[in-house]
């Protein structure tokens, strides 16, 4: 349990994996949060207004609290056991009742408002002041004003929440282990690439099914037989196991979805908000539903016309190869790889041999030297939580040692699916010194085999890119206090650094750093160069328009009363039926598997990914202006953006980096979508 609780006596405070049981966890939550009650009783009873005095001694007393949840949530979702999993809902309803006894003290909130109110006539930094405004915002956007019998039920309602949400993450990641496809004919893998049958002849072995061949949800996995699998059967069903995850069957989340829609909704105009999408675009960019909705609405009405056309360009070609006179939802993705082929002339299992998974990371590695000065050396001393983890110190020669950086690549049953960047120790201030960060990237790429290392896909690459972005914010943050640290920005920011890092993937400047032939270690061609280049922009009307979908169904869920809403397939319908490019399928649903807004923090917020992509492409074009590795460019992004975590208002950190406000355009340009 101590290793839980006391500061780590490791090189860099690294956390003692090793050294942690499961058993510990709820015993050192208990501990941490008597200890941090009992800190709270005497800081109540403390009369100094500064900023010292009020802020960074109330974020002091729940250092330890912080330090175990953040070690479980970490667990939680890389390296999940039933054990671990059982545990979850104490540890998320002991976490949410112990924020809400301190953020509704009315002892509490008078003296955080008293240092609010005093802010004048102390001597604050830019940052402090930032901090200051935002403590107290937090404390009345989560309810000190409200009467006793409003707290109950904000109380009741946040308990809801942690619960619901949690068990809707559960059955998403139960309903993806759930589902296994074994196949006994090797003819109906007719289409696939022989190193995902490999693959799936190892997973099969592995499960006691020697001789067959398994397929399971894991994205390495999904996205092959989606997109090269002449089986149109097979295709389909997968494409209905995936889109059916937690629709229907012993993990339905329909209730959830329901139950956690209205009770954001309540606990909104409980604090005078008129929806949750108002309650949380008043600390975005975008600051209103109506900017979002019209921001959405124009790039579906430069997107559309050209996605249209693109799909029935994929009816075409369906219909000459096949005599299919419509083309399903399972199909876009087969019919995109032969046309992508005949246009462009790419066939991405061509790449993966100059895709390397070690070769990319000394890629990345090797980029990032170039644009910040950044050297990488893995350590093999510290703890894992698992056995795939590799653990690397980051430095540079200015500022020494930067943080640690801890890498974890490959699916299993534990981890939840997806790519994630994860903060295991954020920078900043902790127990009276500035700390630098523990930062991780957790991937589900495609695994080796016993005849081939780890070849990526470049969607994989992209992937690795921009997760590499999101751990460059954590790693070079350089701020004093942990709550502005990294990449706690508003949420429509923090997708530029992952996204920038993206368009690096297509220069090949950057890719004959790391892109040679596994077997005989030469350069990726000029030529496929190019074709990835020409493939950036391909089917891109199509693709715009889907992640469209998203972000309307997120606001169609957060931006109106969902009180009368009973039919969840029948809501999801109509909130999609303008973006919608092929038939909807019974059956299926995405609302119910739809973890970005409804268990991983982007409720109201999906729509930053192409909030975040004006700025990245502006941004971007910066750099090709300057060079793409020219230093003056790379070192105003790092000291504007990278170092600054949150601590002024982004588009103030924006134009001091790019000397102007972002413009849509160059998004536009980038997609070929200014026509």
């Amino acid at each position: 349990m101590q290793a839980l609780l006391k500061p780590s006596s490791l090189r860099h405070g690294a956390i003692p994996f090793d050294q942690i049981q499961i058993a510990d966890f709820l015993p050192a939550l208990d501990k941490a949060l008597e200890q941090a009650r009992a800190d709270l009783e005497v800081w109540k009873k403390q009369t100094g207004t500064s900023f010292t005095e009020v802020i960074v001694k109330l974020d002091d007393l729940r250092e330890a609290v912080g330090q175990v949840s953040g070690i479980f949530y970490n667990l939680h979702s890389a390296h999940c056991s039933e054990d671990l999993e059982k545990i979850a809902p104490d540890m998320s309803s002991r976490l949410t009742t112990f924020s809400n006894d301190v953020t509704l003290d009315p002892v509490v909130f008078a003296r955080v408002k008293e240092c609010w109110e005093n802010r004048d006539s102390q001597t604050l930094t830019t940052e402090e002041r930032t901090i200051l405004e935002k403590t107290y915002r937090g404390f009345v956007r989560n309810g000190a004003n409200l009467n006793a019998t409003a707290k109950t039920r904000l109380r009741e309602i946040d308990e809801t929440l942690a619960k619901t949400g949690l068990a809707f993450s559960q059955n998403v990641l139960k309903a993806t282990n759930g589902f296994e496809k074994y196949i006994t004919n090797e003819a109906d893998l007719v289409g696939l690439p022989d190193s995902f049958k490999e693959a799936s002849a190892e997973a099969a072995e592995k499960k006691g099914k020697k001789g067959s061949w398994l397929i399971t949800l894991d994205y390495p996995m999904l996205i092959p037989v989606l997109t090269y699998s002449k089986n149109r059967e097979l295709r389909k069903e997968i494409f209905m196991a995936n889109s059916s995850k937690s629709f229907g069957g012993e993990f339905d989340n329909q209730a959830n979805v329901l139950l956690i829609t209205k009770m954001r909704h309540e606990r909104a105009q409980l604090l005078g908000y008129q929806t949750h999408a108002h309650f949380v675009l008043e600390e975005r960019m975008a600051s209103e539903p109506a900017k979002v909705i019209a921001f959405l609405d124009d790039l579906q009405t430069k997107a559309k016309p050209q996605a249209l056309k693109e799909v029935a360009r994929l009816n075409a070609l369906a219909l000459e190869l096949d005599g299919i006179q419509q083309i399903e939802r399972w199909d876009s993705g087969y019919y995109s790889e032969i046309l992508k082929q005949r246009e462009i002339g790419l066939d991405e299992e061509l790449l993966r041999p100059y895709f390397q998974l070690e070769k990319v990371v000394d890629g990345v590695f090797a980029v990032t030297k170039r644009l910040y000065g950044l050297e990488y050396k893995e350590v093999f001393d510290l703890p894992k939580y698992h056995e795939d983890v590799r653990i690397f110190e980051v430095s540079d020669a200015k500022k020494g040692f930067i943080g640690l950086f801890y890498m974890d690549f490959f699916p299993r049953e534990t981890k939840r699916g997806g790519a994630w960047m994860t903060n295991l120790a954020d920078q900043g201030l902790i127990r009276g010194e500035v700390r630098r960060p523990h930062v991780g990237i957790v991937c589900n790429f495609t695994k080796p085999t016993k005849t081939k290392p780890s070849l990526l896909t470049l969607n994989e690459v992209t992937t690795l890119y921009h997760e590499f972005g999101h751990a460059l914010h954590g790693l070079l943050s350089q701020c004093r206090y942990t709550s502005l640290s990294g990449t706690s920005v508003y949420w429509d920011f923090v997708e530029l650094p992952s996204q920038i890092m993206e368009n690096w993937v297509q220069e090949k400047e950057c890719l004959d750093l790391f892109a040679v032939h596994y077997e005989n270690g030469s350069k990726i061609p000029a030529e496929l160069v190019k074709q990835i280049k020409k493939a950036g922009n391909f089917m891109e009307g199509t693709a715009t328009m889907r992640q469209l979908t998203f972000a309307k169904l997120d606001m169609a869920w957060h931006a109106a009363d969902p009180s009368l809403v009973t039919d969840v397939v029948a809501f999801e319908t109509q909130a999609t039926s303008s973006t919608n490019l092929l038939p909807s399928v019974p059956g299926t649903n995405g609302s119910c598997s739809f973890s970005h807004i409804f268990a991983g923090g982007y409720s109201a917020g999906y729509y930053s990914y192409k909030w975040a992509e004006v700025l990245d492409a502006d941004a971007f074009e910066f750099f090709q202006e300057k060079g793409i590795f020219d230093p003056i460019a790379a070192n105003l992004f790092r000291e504007h953006v990278l170092e600054k975590g949150g601590t002024e208002h982004p588009m103030e950190l924006y134009k001091r980096f790019r000397g102007k406000e972002p413009s849509v355009d160059a998004l536009l340009r980038r997609a070929g979508l200014t026509n």
